[in-house]
């Protein structure tokens, strides 16, 4: 496994006894097209969006007391285009994937449609190498947050959720930076959110997560979107 693949399995936290399961998850069909008798990830898409969907739903299950209908919108809501998408991004997992020549040129790489499919294949590829336990370690290392913020108001769409889906119409992602300042007892955060290196928007708040939907809610009125809509 070369560094930029031992810097990726650094990221998520496995490290693969079969890379080449890893190496499969990476590949998209575009790659496979220009590229005689290699296979694509679109099974591995498959297996991982029902291993995140059953871990999910076992959190959810056992952490919170929501009805049925409840629960179906928090799942729905983590397990969504953008969401695995932004989670993508923030691995740095688009620099790894191996791209046909055309979609690379295209900006295959930044596409949320591709990353969303490679994050699900990425999981599966986890879960075929290290079994359940593994996948669900891993699930819960990056979406506990959103799993967290979703379920205390499933089918309430958010500001960072809605920002994410009004720059995904552009194959656009947003990226926060939020920094603390003062004491324990008087921490207050800033957020900045930018989008292909402009910021959009900045927000202040008593925690990092009302710091950053305060930027969302700002970077959506600056692009022309209501944000209370």
């Amino acid at each position: 496994m070369d560094d930029g693949r031992s810097s990726l399995q650094h990221a998520l936290g496995h490290v693969f006894s079969d890379p080449g399961l890893l190496q499969l998850a990476l590949t998209h069909r575009s790659h496979t097209s220009e590229v005689e008798g290699e296979e694509s990830n679109e099974r591995l898409e498959f297996l991982g969006d029902a291993v995140l969907g059953l871990v999910v739903a076992d959190e959810l299950y056992r952490r919170y007391r929501l009805p049925e209908g409840e629960m179906a919108k928090a799942r729905a809501e983590v397990v969504d285009e953008a969401s695995l998408a932004l989670m993508a991004a923030s691995l740095d997992l688009g620099e790894h994937l191996l791209l046909g020549g055309g979609e690379d040129a295209s900006g295959g790489r930044a596409k949320p449609s591709i990353l969303s499919d490679a994050m699900e294949a990425v999981l599966g590829a986890i879960f075929l190498d290290g079994g359940l336990e593994a996948a669900r370690g891993f699930v819960l290392g990056h979406w506990d947050e959103l799993l967290s913020e979703r379920a205390a108001a499933p089918g309430v769409l958010d500001f960072k959720t809605r920002l994410q889906e009004a720059l995904a119409l552009d194959g656009r992602l947003p990226e926060y930076e939020t920094e603390g300042f003062g004491p324990d007892h008087e921490r207050y955060f800033d957020a900045t959110v930018a989008c292909d290196g402009e910021i959009l928007g900045r927000g202040t708040g008593t925690s990092k997560k009302r710091a950053e939907q305060e930027a969302a809610r700002a970077a959506l009125d600056a692009i022309g979107a209501d944000p209370d809509a």
